[in-house]
């Protein structure tokens, strides 16, 4: 009755009924941006990952052209290099125990499978570990369970690279003679001597190293390529002929 019959209460009551109203509409607004935005973020993953898996095919063919005949070009590609990626989503992940997994929103019915090599654009994140339908885990690097064989990009000596379980944000790597020349700052990228992962992929950067006047080989703190506590989309790397090689690496074995 108040505000209906007095003018001043009125005007006091609608400024502030109309700020309630348009806070409730930024709200909304924010919200309605939030889940606009995620949705978003999946497209351009999607959209990378396809664009990805063109750049790869087109460097592939542009680094093995062959000229056979005066007339004719023919691609061939080494078998190493025919892979292709599979863009997911991190929707769980850990980072603070002494073994970290991933989950990804998408499994064998995108094509993923056991043994697959996990990315993002900053580096390499981990290996596939199990696989249902419509989810996977992924066993990163921040789990001592997995080792990462790795090399410098500036010299190529070789070493797998392993977690210690104490910061999700540094390795250590081994297995690196003293005779190396070592620089802080070498970047470290991915060997290409296993099936997981193609050759050339970020690992991480020396932090800082040391060995003493006993050790054969040094102490290496590398920085990883990833940051891990802001992980959100990956791709997973589809390795075409990577049954044919294990089978016949299988064979050799039991000869």
């Amino acid at each position: 009755m108040i505000v209906k019959n007095q003018e001043y209460q009125q005007s006091v009551f609608l400024s502030s009924s109309n700020s309630a109203v348009s806070k409730m509409y930024e709200w909304n607004n924010s919200i309605f941006e939030f889940f606009k935005l995620s949705a978003a973020n999946d497209n351009l993953s999607e959209e990378n990952t396809a664009l990805k898996n063109q750049l790869i095919n087109l460097q592939n063919k542009l680094s093995t052209l062959q000229k056979t005949k005066p007339d004719s070009i023919q691609f061939r590609i080494p078998p190493e290099m025919e892979y292709k990626f599979i863009s997911a989503k991190v929707i769980n992940n850990s980072t603070n125990k002494t073994q970290n997994y991933i989950t990804l929103n998408k499994g064998s019915l995108e094509g993923i499978k056991v043994d697959m090599g996990v990315i993002s654009d900053e580096g390499v994140v981990g290996i596939v570990k199990t696989v249902s339908n419509k989810f996977s885990v992924v066993i990163p690097i921040l789990n001592p369970k997995i080792q990462i064989s790795s090399k410098f990009k500036r010299n190529n000596y070789t070493g797998p690279l392993l977690w210690s379980g104490e910061d999700s944000r540094y390795a250590n790597l081994t297995n690196i003679a003293r005779h190396v020349d070592l620089v802080l700052g070498d970047t470290l990228i991915t060997s290409g001597l296993t099936s997981t992962f193609p050759e050339g992929i970020p690992v991480g950067y020396i932090e800082d190293f040391n060995i003493k006047k006993s050790d054969a080989y040094f102490n290496i703190k590398v920085k990883l390529a990833v940051n891990f506590q802001t992980l959100s989309h990956v791709k997973v790397i589809n390795y075409l002929n990577y049954r044919e090689q294990k089978d016949i690496e299988k064979k050799a074995e039991e000869q």
